[in-house]
């Protein structure tokens, strides 16, 4: 049964391919460029882009399974080409922001739920895993950590729980390889509530270096993530984290229970990506 991982190259896509090649399973990676995959050698890959509807068709022919990552103007698109390819089942990363009522609205969560909605009218056998706050996000954090030794938060006492992209991937392989298994839809975190400054302490001892935390205000922070991300969902960023310091952003048993042991640490995270810091 042959597995179409789709942005294969992408934090939580490059270890779903790797866990189901360590699994045994034949798998087939999705890039938009195949020259540029630097995927390991044997790994069929396919040029496919899903903004791009006539790429699907090939890409999907002989696949059962798809893991997938979606924006809402393509997944129309993609639905269709996996009905009429057979695909009988897709996991889909999405975000645990669907399951807060408090993110009612927010243009990040509705982002979303747009996807899964299409996907849930498609016909189609569909799975989401839900993470809530990834971990890699505190890579958002580096450029200003090597070139100053800063990292500029909003709020740096909000807590959240980062998850691993590695449990991420361990639960979206879970729900590809054993269907039944129970709760791979649920609020997905990581083990730990901890807040950004004590993120970034973890960081500076993982990089061996100082870094300074330097404070935002609510409009500076809104500034500051519109240089990189479209004005709604800067907004919804600014909402979230500020949601996260009134203490509203949720620690979960969902990767403990489904991947029957502890959660990686954020410490755990830092070390992994310590080379982005330094």
């Amino acid at each position: 049964m042959t597995t179409l991982v789709i942005g294969a190259r992408g934090s939580v896509g490059r270890h779903v391919l790797d866990r189901l090649r360590t699994a045994g399973e034949p798998v087939r990676a999705s890039v938009r460029d195949p020259a540029a995959a630097g995927l390991p050698p044997g790994v069929p890959v396919v040029a496919a882009d899903l903004a791009a509807p006539e790429t699907l068709t090939a890409a999907l022919t002989g696949v059962r399974q798809v893991f997938l990552y979606a924006t809402p103007a393509g997944t129309a698109a993609f639905t269709k080409a996996a009905c009429d390819a057979g695909v009988e089942h897709v996991v889909l990363l999405s975000s645990g922001s669907v399951l807060l009522p408090s993110a009612h609205g927010n243009a990040t969560a509705e982002h979303h739920r747009d996807v899964e909605r299409t996907l849930g009218e498609s016909g189609l056998r569909w799975t989401p895993i839900r993470p809530l706050v990834l971990a890699n996000n505190a890579l958002g954090w580096a450029a200003s950590a090597r070139a100053e030794g800063v990292v500029r938060l909003l709020c740096p006492e909000a807590r959240t729980a980062p998850v691993h992209e590695l449990d991420i991937a361990a639960v979206a392989v879970a729900a590809l390889l054993e269907p039944g298994t129970g709760g791979v839809s649920e609020l997905l975190t990581g083990g730990e509530l901890i807040s950004q400054r004590r993120q970034v302490q973890l960081l500076a001892e993982a990089a061996g270096r100082p870094l300074r935390v330097e404070e935002l205000s609510a409009s500076q922070a809104q500034q500051h993530f519109e240089r990189f991300q479209p004005p709604e969902i800067a907004t919804s960023i600014v909402d979230f984290i500020t949601a996260a310091a009134r203490g509203e952003s949720p620690n979960t048993g969902t990767a403990r229970r489904v991947l029957g042991r502890e959660p990686l640490s954020f410490a755990r995270w830092a070390a992994d990506h310590a080379a982005s810091f330094a």
